[in-house]
């Protein structure tokens, strides 16, 4: 019986554009969790700034009824003086009156410039709790926006990469293997065979074969190169399954090759070369994805 040499795989394309595939679908994973965070921060946010703007309020209040009752005190007591003034002034002589009436004068203006510093302000703290509230919220609105633009870009990134890869498996093609049996969709490069990984229909292994005098293992199967015809994209291989070796001569590249095992059951394994150099053959093996006995 040959021999069977277990060896760690080289990467291939295929493997590379899987990898970016699978990248970017992690990263959109990862960017809906970021927007989850963000949002959820951003109701903190504004329910902070409305716990602020509240106490701002609150304080406003507080401060302006103190501020108002003291003015207000103030100016009582000045009308109360004016008034006490102009009594005094109806029984006092002319020259008297004269300069009664000349303090009351004085009186009123005071009282006005009084009135006019508490209305003023009033206005100012009004404007400044406006100017704040304005402030929160701009900042609360700037983040919505920024979440918001983010949580677009995420979708449009999603649904740019879910297009690209329908786009990619209907390009896809079904043909009949060497066996006579209909496949599944082939891949014929790397890109299509991320598409199928994430399809999820089979499994799919990598091929880099070489010229090498034993057998080389892929999964639970193992292939030795036998020929290769660059020029015209052909190849000849053994495949060793289940202790049988088959002999597969003059294949074409994405060309199924099939072939059963006990493990598939009825239905064959797959063996798809994408491309064939003047000493080894790339492509893919597809295995069926639930393994049963014949």
């Amino acid at each position: 019986m040959t021999a069977i040499t277990d060896y760690n795989q080289p990467q291939s394309r295929s493997g590379l554009s899987t990898a970016l595939v699978a990248g970017a679908l992690i990263a959109l994973f990862v960017a809906n969790i970021y927007l989850y965070v963000q949002v959820v921060k951003l109701g903190d946010d504004l329910a902070a700034t409305k716990k602020t703007l509240n106490a701002g309020l609150s304080n406003f209040k507080d401060a302006s009824s103190v501020t108002m009752a003291a003015q207000q005190s103030h100016i009582d007591s000045l009308k109360a003086d004016l008034e006490a003034t102009r009594r005094a002034a109806a029984s006092m002589s002319a020259e008297a009156a004269a300069k009664e009436n000349a303090h009351a004068e004085q009186l009123v203006k005071q009282i006005e410039a009084e009135q006019a510093k508490m209305q003023a302000a009033l206005g100012s703290e009004i404007n400044d709790v406006k100017q704040t509230s304005a402030a929160g919220v701009a900042a609360a609105n700037t983040k919505i926006d920024t979440v918001a633009s983010d949580v677009g870009n995420v979708r449009t990134q999603a649904s740019q990469t879910q297009e690209q890869l329908s786009k990619t498996i209907a390009e896809l093609k079904s043909v009949t293997g060497d066996l006579g049996v209909q496949s599944g969709l082939i891949a014929t490069n790397g890109k299509e065979l991320a598409a199928l990984r994430l399809k999820g229909e089979r499994n799919y292994t990598d091929i880099k074969l070489g010229r090498t005098k034993q057998p080389q293992r892929f999964g639970d199967i193992a292939l030795r190169l036998d020929s290769v015809t660059p020029k015209k994209n052909m190849y000849s291989v053994y495949i060793l399954a289940d202790d049988k070796l088959t002999f597969k001569q003059n294949k074409s590249i994405n060309e199924p090759v099939q072939f059963y095992t006990q493990k598939g059951g009825h239905t064959p394994y797959e063996l798809v070369i994408n491309q064939v150099t003047k000493d080894s053959i790339i492509g893919y093996l597809s295995t069926p994805k639930d393994l049963t006995s014949r």
